[in-house]
């Protein structure tokens, strides 16, 4: 099996995440393809993080001195040119030869927050040498080996990582039927070995199997404690659907939630991250910062989603196809075009500032 790409480049400009999307699509062939856009079971959940922004229709305010227009904010303290940041995704190098270092050094020409994934294909070290001055955090998911586990956080903590985000839908992975229908059996490391993404360190351990294994299936709300007395960073959880949840993530004293259904690739038939983003945000009453990814297409997909109560949206496969097109040049026009459509939303609805933005400016379609 053999993850690989196609050549050719853009014929016409790429002027939306969905011409993005059509043009990664012939770049890559078909096993990266479905590794990337594969979703678990009958995809429900994936299509509804779509469409389920078409259902939330705006209502602008006009009349207003619009001539400043502001999309900056910040998160966890650290400001971000725009409420656009990049989710944790594995493996980018299926993309683009560059992988994760593209992605980073255009997250900090673009001044927003890159989560990098426990499962790059790079080192952290090379990563961050990539992309030294870039605001970064790192996506961690729990293992048994607790000694594993603090060395990670050690490693970020010393590459200047300025928070911790724990997948927690993840106790299991998800039936993700285009990589059976591929053969792309992650549990036999095949993916991993064709990307050559443990190659640092097969070099000084060659049985080293820690990296590849699942999250701690008995991870809970116990272990945080112990998490949080080995550091001092920021912890988000990353995963979190319901209100129950939600309020025992403050009772844990966690800094940040993600609302997130994993792009639709773990548990199918659950809520669309847009719809759970409202039950979230009303359990945490603005105690702590709740951001959301799955689903954001647009300008528009992004003032809906700060609308709801979300300080900032987490784009996934869109920073792929903007990988697998361009490179660093390709995440970079992606990130672009989303921050210039929600400066034009904004501009358009009455929203001078991020701050400006609230649930005034929406209602919700009956179709």
């Amino acid at each position: 099996m053999t993850l690989s790409r196609r050549l050719g480049g853009p014929e016409m400009p790429l002027v939306c995440l969905a011409d993005f999307k059509a043009h990664a699509q012939k770049q890559l062939s078909k096993t990266s393809w479905d590794f990337i856009e594969g979703e678990a079971d009958d995809g429900i959940t994936y299509s509804e993080n779509i469409a389920a922004f078409k259902r939330i229709r705006l209502r602008p305010r006009y009349l207003r001195d619009m001539s400043k227009v502001d999309t900056r904010t910040t998160i966890q303290g650290q400001e971000i040119s725009a409420p656009i940041c990049i989710s944790p995704t594995a493996f980018h190098s299926i993309a683009w030869p560059d992988g994760e270092k593209s992605t980073a050094r255009a997250a900090q020409e673009a001044n927003i927050c890159y989560v990098i994934s426990s499962y790059a294909s790079y080192s952290l070290e090379d990563i961050v040498a990539a992309a030294p001055e870039g605001f970064r955090w790192f996506q961690l998911y729990m293992k048994s080996d607790w000694d594993f586990n603090k060395q990670m956080v050690q490693r970020a903590e010393a590459l200047g990582f300025k928070a911790l985000v724990i997948t927690i839908d993840t106790p299991v992975l998800g039936n993700r039927r285009r990589d059976k229908r591929n053969q792309l059996n992650l549990e036999a490391n095949i993916l991993l070995k064709d990307l050559r993404a443990l190659k640092e360190v097969r070099k000084e351990k060659p049985t080293q199997s820690v990296p590849v294994s699942f999250p701690k299936a008995s991870f809970c709300w116990n272990d945080l404690s112990l998490l949080q007395s080995i550091t001092r960073l920021p912890i988000i959880l990353k995963g979190i659907l319901t209100k129950e949840d939600a309020e025992l993530a403050m009772k844990h004293n966690v800094q940040g939630i993600v609302v997130s259904n994993h792009g639709g690739r773990q548990l199918d038939e659950v809520s669309a991250s847009i719809d759970a983003l409202r039950e979230v945000v009303a359990a945490v009453k603005g105690k702590i910062e709740v951001y959301m990814d799955g689903g954001v297409r647009t300008g528009t997909d992004v003032l809906k989603a700060l609308a709801l109560g979300a300080r900032c949206i987490f784009l996934g496969r869109p920073i792929l196809w903007g990988l697998a097109c361009k490179g660093e040049d390709g995440v970079k026009e992606v990130l672009d075009i989303l921050t210039a459509e929600l400066h034009r939303c904004m501009t358009l609805s009455g929203c001078q500032s991020v701050a400006e933005i609230s649930p005034d400016l929406i209602q919700f379609s009956r179709l």
